[in-house]
């Protein structure tokens, strides 16, 4: 049972648990300022990101809370905070327009389950092969369509439901440009001036987001301003805590809701660890990838009982929570109880809150979470890099994240397997630029009549396995003796063994030999295990070049008929 447990704990050991060795009332002190300074600005980015969600603004709230709890408590950061993003807003909206709230509920537990197997199989460190091209294409697209979908409350334009797709939607905004409220527009717009050019300093105090959303209350609820606030299209926030309410699905559901739930939570876990890494380089410290997907799926997991939306790790929040001077997990948890205590007290106030108001807040954070530096410096990317950059970008834009991502990884596996393909070469021995270490250098005089040896250089693998097969076709004869210098192979797949051993057979019809030179470890085992060796003959695999050429004469001297086998 001790066993188990040590075992269990090995793959599951929060942060907050190294986090709390030698803490003491200075550093809660510290954390609890930071905690309640970062749960003041996620006030009103939670409620921002449900209702562009299309959902109420406390499911926003309700999220922040209870994920925000779980991901600081459970989490492999120290100063991770988790909740509502910008990147789910599109995905989160396009999933209510198609299969309704409900059914988000049931795909956000799916993903949640997700995530905690991707953690418990050590998946974690795997996201960073996501090419940095793809994420910044995918990130500024959904930019795009955040901006893009608060142009109806931005301009206060008369449209009833947005659609979830994008050519939709400019249709849909062409056909109501004419129904622009000019005083939401004006509320908007000072708004976001406000956000963007508040003054640093004081913003370290008063975020401006909180300015913003402060004065823009005030102004509607003093001049009665023939704007849409909180109160006028959802009644206003409850005042108390989320109640508990299971979702019902049946298993026939799950299979619809397959894709967007992966789609969830591959997003999900890209932004997160995205988000922990960035705060590693704040902090100096190393987080557990693999910890954070296990909390980022019991937060997804749990926070829909409580009809919440999924969450994540916040780039901007977290960035703020380490600027305030958090040192452990205990920032994140006063972050969530900051943000319950609002509730509880101060629920009402937020029934005034104009809709514009959020709406600059969302259109500030979209430009901000755009790659739009990417975009400006293409021409210095290879050209492959910027494909899949500007591919991925227009996907996401036009088809949506889920087939971005998807077609944006095709072309980027495409292009690295060309890319290592380029680098695998192979060559005469003698046309070689290089010398083998300990070696004499290769002469024509040293090489015997009838012997050929060739260089092999990179990786051989399914995408350059044909370079083997075209080693005869670039000699005037076919030797009678090839020998493949494998010193600089450091890897090989079952493709390019399957083409080693075809080479091996033409040649031994033809009574031709077949020798190794130094094979890498890797390939080395790789032919050991395959069986390749012992048709090859254990005496046709030698250490060096001079190995080989005594080997070769004594083939060429004492010549080895075909075996049966051949």
């Amino acid at each position: 049972m001790s066993n188990l447990l040590l075992k269990f704990s090995q793959y599951f050991r929060p942060r907050l648990i190294d986090a709390l060795r030698g803490y003491d009332k200075a550093r809660f002190s510290t954390d609890v300022t930071a905690g309640i300074t970062v749960g003041v600005i996620a006030l009103p980015l939670a409620i921002a990101f449900a209702i562009a969600s299309g959902a109420k603004p406390e499911a926003g709230i309700f999220t922040a809370i209870i994920a925000g709890f779980i991901i600081s408590t459970l989490g492999g950061s120290r100063v991770q905070i988790g909740g509502p993003t910008g990147a789910f807003i599109v995905i989160v909206y396009g999933i209510i327009m198609q299969y309704g709230y409900a059914n988000l509920l049931i795909c956000t537990m799916m993903a949640g389950v997700m995530l905690v197997a991707m953690g418990l199989a050590r998946m974690g460190n795997l996201i960073k092969f996501f090419p940095r091209p793809l994420i910044m294409g995918f990130t500024s697209g959904i930019a795009v369509l955040i901006i893009l979908s608060q142009v109806k409350e931005f301009f206060g334009l008369r449209i009833e439901v947005m659609p979830a797709d994008f050519i939709h939607q400019l249709q849909t905004i062409y056909r109501a440009a004419g129904s622009v409220n000019f005083v939401t527009l004006l509320l908007a717009a000072g708004s976001a001036l406000l956000i963007w050019f508040y003054p640093k300093t004081w913003g370290q105090k008063l975020p401006s987001p909180i300015i913003a959303l402060v004065l823009g209350t005030v102004v509607v609820a003093l001049f009665n301003l023939p704007v849409e606030t909180i109160g006028t299209r959802f009644g206003g926030i409850p005042q108390s805590l989320p109640a508990f309410d299971p979702p019902e699905f049946t298993f026939a559901t799950l299979r619809h809701l397959l894709a967007p739930a992966m789609t969830i939570a591959l997003l999900g876990a890209i932004e997160s660890l995205l988000s922990a890494a960035v705060a590693d380089g704040m902090i100096d410290d190393k987080h557990d990838p693999n910890q954070e997907l296990v909390a980022q799926g019991i937060a997804n997991i749990v926070t829909p009982f409580f009809g919440g939306l999924p969450a994540t790790g916040a780039i901007a929040r977290t960035a703020t929570n380490v600027r305030a001077g958090a040192t452990s997990p205990v920032a994140g948890i006063v972050h969530a109880l900051t943000l319950l205590v609002i509730v509880l007290v101060a629920a009402p106030l937020a029934t005034h809150i104009p809709l514009a108001t959020l709406s600059a807040i969302l259109l500030v954070v979209a430009i901000n979470m755009g790659e739009w530096e990417g975009f400006r410096t293409l021409k210095k990317y290879p050209a492959s890099d910027s494909a899949v950059l500007v591919v991925t970008f227009l996907l996401t834009v036009v088809f949506g994240l889920t087939v971005a991502v998807e077609i944006g990884m095709f072309i980027a596996v495409f292009f690295f397997i060309k890319r290592i393909t380029e680098l695998t070469h192979v060559s005469v021995a003698e046309e070689s630029p290089q010398a083998d270490d300990g070696e004499m250098t290769l002469t024509r005089k040293a090489v015997p009549k009838g012997v050929v040896i060739y260089r092999v250089f990179g990786a051989l693998f399914f995408g350059a396995a044909d370079k083997l097969e075209a080693i005869l076709a670039k000699t005037n004869a076919e030797p009678d003796v090839l020998i493949l210098k494998m010193h600089e192979v450091i890897s090989m797949d079952a493709s390019a063994l399957h083409t080693l051993e075809h080479l091996y057979k033409k040649m031994r019809k033809r009574d031709k030999h077949l020798i190794l030179c130094g094979p890498h470890t890797q390939p080395y085992f790789l032919m050991h295990q395959a069986g390749f060796f012992e048709k090859i003959g254990q005496d046709n695999v030698v250490a060096n070049v001079n190995d080989a050429l005594k080997r070769a004469r004594t083939l060429i001297n004492h010549p080895q008929p075909p075996s049966p086998e051949d």
